[in-house]
């Protein structure tokens, strides 16, 4: 990075607590380089259910900043959730078909593939990280959901 240049970064996961984390920073490859989002999916789920304990999960989202000062900040965010045994839904992409998250309420069941993109926003991983960043760069009304 050259001195005084603004950059900024971003992961994000899925962890699944009976697996330690996993599959964790290699959620797009989880099954492999180049593997489908439909069979990096079945790999969690098969491994989860191998794993006989709960099916708590969460997607992790970290943004990192560097300012002009090459001052460093780190932004991260956590939607919690459970896993179904089986995806549903056609929005979304990735892990988002078996995810349901717990903000939506204990009567929702909908998955992450199943919410609008509004709601999807207002409750990710993503959608907080960004927020976060937002707020701290002064941008709070413009990122506003």
């Amino acid at each position: 990075m050259a001195a005084g240049e603004v950059t900024i970064a971003d992961d994000s996961g899925i962890e699944a607590a009976d697996l330690g984390g996993a599959p964790g920073i290699y959620s797009a490859r989880y099954a492999g380089e180049g593997a489908s989002d439909e069979v990096n999916l079945a790999k969690l789920l098969r491994e989860v259910d191998g794993a006989g304990g709960g099916r708590r999960a969460a997607y992790v989202c970290a943004i990192a900043l560097i300012d002009e000062g090459g001052h460093e900040y780190v932004f991260e965010a956590r939607c919690e959730g459970t896993l179904l045994r089986e995806g549903r839904g056609s929005g979304g992409f990735g892990y988002d078909p078996a995810f349901v998250p717990d903000e939506t309420g204990p009567n929702d069941q909908r998955t992450f593939s199943e919410l609008s993109t509004a709601e999807k926003h207002a409750i990710s991983h993503r959608g907080k990280a960004a927020r976060m960043l937002a707020r701290h760069l002064g941008l709070e009304a413009e990122a506003a959901p």
